[in-house]
């Protein structure tokens, strides 16, 4: 077994069919059929249940997929380490993003970086929540951003940013007689919100907010991107919400942003690390983030 079979298991795993795992690999379905065969024997266990529309996962194999992939990560990550040893780097922050991170929060903490520890490099990974409280538990991640403040034992959320919410309003719309506009009166209209399974914190946060009002939403459709929550927003779908840092870096003519009139519409962006004694370079990181969250957001344009 080598790590050309943990990959082709995961392709494997992710499609749940030879021919698209296959073609994501640059490889041609029968010597990939042969190699998860292959890594079968190996392993003595069946991993997939073949019919002739696919593939199943067979609870091994669900157990070897949450493996493989910490397995490469690992990997990965000693490689990246190696690099930036011979690069000139000092040190290397491993920091997860679970969710909506907003890129111009991002951007000026990684500038902020940039200017003050250049000697320390910072390697960035995207995972669902679930696998970044994981591995934050496993040692593959120093520390990570998330919308989610409720944390199991052995790890730490810290709020770091909180960005007012704003309301996306088509151009020539009766909301925007509003300077503030109040959360009842968008509750008037149509909604585009972010879909709860793909923004699962992002969107406890927003229902949180809505629940303040005796007046049910009506959501005219969920979307799992912020650009197409705005190109629904603009052809008149309905109206939706953004915070002022997400507003500021995707600006578009043909959508007007205005405050919430509710001083507790905000969403909380929380850094996640693990319990216990951490290191220089993280600490400092973590007084980085702390310091972009009170910077006025008209002073971060994305890098």
């Amino acid at each position: 077994m080598n790590l050309r079979h943990l990959r082709c298991f995961i392709a494997v795993a992710e499609e749940l069919h030879f021919g698209r795992a296959a073609r994501r690999l640059h490889v041609e379905q029968s010597p990939l059929s042969r190699t998860i065969r292959q890594l079968e024997a190996d392993l003595g266990v069946t991993l997939l249940d073949r019919t002739p529309r696919g593939v199943r996962l067979t609870p091994a194999a669900q157990v070897f997929l949450e493996e493989a992939r910490r397995v490469l990560l690992a990997f990965e990550q000693a490689q990246t380490k190696a690099r930036a040893v011979a690069a000139g780097h000092r040190g290397i922050l491993r920091i997860a993003l679970a969710g909506g991170v907003g890129r111009t929060r991002l951007s000026a903490l990684l500038a902020l970086c940039r200017e003050e520890a250049p000697e320390v490099g910072i390697r960035l990974f995207e995972a669902p929540l679930s696998q970044v409280v994981g591995g934050l538990g496993n040692d593959l991640y120093d520390a990570a951003f998330a919308m989610a403040g409720e944390m199991e034992t052995g790890v730490v959320a810290r709020p770091v940013w909180q960005d007012p919410l704003v309301v996306a309003i088509p151009a020539r719309h009766p909301l925007l007689v509003h300077k503030r506009v109040p959360l009842e009166e968008v509750m008037g209209y149509p909604l585009v919100l972010c879909h709860p399974q793909v923004c699962e914190e992002c969107s406890r946060q927003c229902e949180r907010l809505l629940r303040l009002v005796e007046t049910p939403p009506v959501v005219a459709e969920y979307v799992t991107t912020h650009s197409l929550m705005l190109a629904l927003v603009a052809a008149g779908y309905g109206v939706g919400f953004s915070s002022a840092a997400h507003a500021v870096a995707c600006r578009q003519a043909d959508v007007i942003v205005r405050p919430l009139d509710e001083d507790s519409a905000a969403l909380t962006t929380y850094l996640l690390h693990p319990e216990g004694a951490m290191s220089e370079p993280l600490r400092h990181f973590i007084d980085r983030a702390q310091r972009v969250g009170h910077m006025p957001l008209d002073t971060q344009r994305p890098a």
